[in-house]
């Protein structure tokens, strides 16, 4: 039992070592480690996925809450979120290793039920990976494995590990860019679509629920699939797969919008509070759509944001407020993140920290006031911290890019950015005092400048370039570089 003791113990340090937050919001803070406690304690390669309660399942001689299953429509993509940034791509390893036990599976389900080549994975499946049913929308939904295909991609990001890129990653996304192909028909516009187009979870489970136009769900992991085939393909020297992965990127339309931005299909804008924020896949989890592309997509994700205001919480549940939490934070508001991720924490978890789907403050926040549990909110709103604290996705690292106007003074410690780095910050009296980067595989960091000049010194051998207001650090691996103020 000693020998037992001793290496938990030794596992939690590492784990509490890998990165670090501090917050002046003691309510976000608390929250967040008690999610991250709760990730350790779920997610461990050899291990079962994350399901809905992973293993806080407590059924009392009934089944637990939609079965206690694994959701691949959201659960189990937002229960991974926070191994990103948080730095624990060990934990989120075991996931990827799941997906690859069960290929075999999903391509047998995917010839079977769509009589197609390539990959797809149902949404709803047993731990053996086959399908449970469901809301036929969501549970044999063609763009799941799209989804998952993210996962993969985030991993090489992360990690930057080419056997991992060549072996497991690109493999995925380019059966499911075979997929796509294969049940592509050509539509009136002489562009590509799927014969059935769906948005979990809009209109629930009737009819209405399936668009013959496509959704703009469906369409932005479509195009991230293809977008994402042709840089893999690219990256590894495959030019003539990635000639053909950007010939049919060419072949689908652009997503469906108007003044309230992304609607959930051509002619069909969100029109109610709506719980699943599948409309808005563009913007974020993927990327497609962001600040950085310019004044388009800025206008694109403003509408879309200040509609979803409009239309209120009322339908809502309390992942749907931690997705918000992300949305802000991709916004650049710190304000709306940290009162999106305060209302979660605030009614829809209980005093043990466990999110229960329904309001439970008495408050009005949403019209659902039930409590089945389910853990994905709670990464969800793990991730949501991180993205206010630093995000890389758009090629360029951005510091506390998201912080409410209030907190002066917070920081963190090697949380980690897409192109293999760890990177710790901390801001004192509203001023950035000292950045640490560390570079595990080595190459070159784009940090947006986070001191108000260029008067900065540097400990650490580099080479640093200026482009604007950007600094290009190219950097050796296994070393560390430290800016501060002069």
């Amino acid at each position: 039992m000693d020998v037992y003791q001793e290496s938990h113990l030794v596992w939690w340090d590492s784990f509490w070592k890998a990165s670090s937050i501090n917050l002046p919001d003691t309510l976000l803070q608390k929250q967040y480690y008690m999610d991250m406690y709760k990730l350790g304690a779920a997610a461990r390669q050899g291990a079962p996925p994350i399901s809905l309660q992973s293993i806080w399942t407590a059924d009392n001689g009934k089944l637990p809450p939609w079965k206690g299953d694994f959701h691949h429509d959201l659960n189990t993509q937002l229960s991974y979120w926070p191994t990103y940034s948080g730095n624990h791509l060990d934990l989120e390893q075991g996931f990827l290793d799941w997906l690859n036990q069960h290929k075999p599976t999903f391509e047998k389900y995917t010839r079977e039920y769509y009589g197609a080549n390539g990959l797809n994975v149902p949404g709803v499946t047993t731990l053996e990976g086959d399908p449970m049913g469901g809301w036929i929308q969501y549970a044999f939904s063609p763009t799941i494995s799209a989804w998952l295909g993210h996962h993969y991609y985030l991993h090489w990001r992360y990690s930057m590990d080419r056997e991992f890129l060549k072996n497991d990653a690109y493999p995925w996304i380019r059966e499911v860019a075979v997929f796509f192909k294969e049940l592509s028909v050509q539509g009136k516009d002489g562009k590509r679509k799927l014969p059935l187009s769906s948005s979990p979870e809009i209109h629930n489970n009737d009819a209405r629920a399936w668009f013959d136009q496509m959704t703009n769900y469906d369409l932005a992991l479509v195009r991230w699939t293809f977008t994402t085939a042709n840089e893999l393909a690219m990256e590894l020297g495959y030019t003539d797969e990635a000639e053909e992965w950007n010939t049919i990127l060419a072949d689908w339309p652009y997503y469906a919008t108007d003044e309230t931005g992304l609607m959930v299909a051509p002619g069909h804008a969100l029109q109610e509070s709506h719980r699943h924020f599948s409309h808005i896949m563009a913007i974020h989890p993927l990327g497609l759509i962001d600040l950085s592309n310019g004044e388009k997509d800025e206008e694109i994700i403003n509408n879309t944001i200040s509609h979803l205001d409009e239309l209120g919480s009322s339908n809502w549940t309390g992942y749907s407020f931690a997705w918000l939490g992300n949305l802000k934070a991709r916004a650049g508001d710190g304000n709306g993140a940290a009162k999106a991720l305060k209302d979660f924490a605030s009614s829809f978890v209980l005093p043990n920290s466990f999110h229960v789907n329904g309001d439970q403050s008495g408050t009005g926040k949403s019209n659902m006031t039930y409590r089945p549990f389910t853990l994905e909110g709670n990464f969800a709103f793990a991730a949501g911290i991180q993205e206010m604290l630093i995000q890389s996705h758009s090629g360029s690292v951005h510091l506390f890019p998201a912080i409410p106007e209030e907190w002066e003074s917070v920081g963190f410690e090697k949380l980690r950015t897409e192109g293999a780095f760890l990177v710790s910050a901390n801001k004192v009296e509203g001023k950035v005092e000292k950045v640490t980067i560390y570079s595990e595989v080595g190459g070159k960091i784009r940090l947006v400048n986070p001191f108000p000049g260029r008067n900065i010194a540097i400990q650490g051998s580099s080479d640093i370039q200026w482009e604007g207001n950007t600094l290009l650090i190219s950097m050796q691996p296994g070393t560390e570089i430290s800016l501060a103020l002069k």
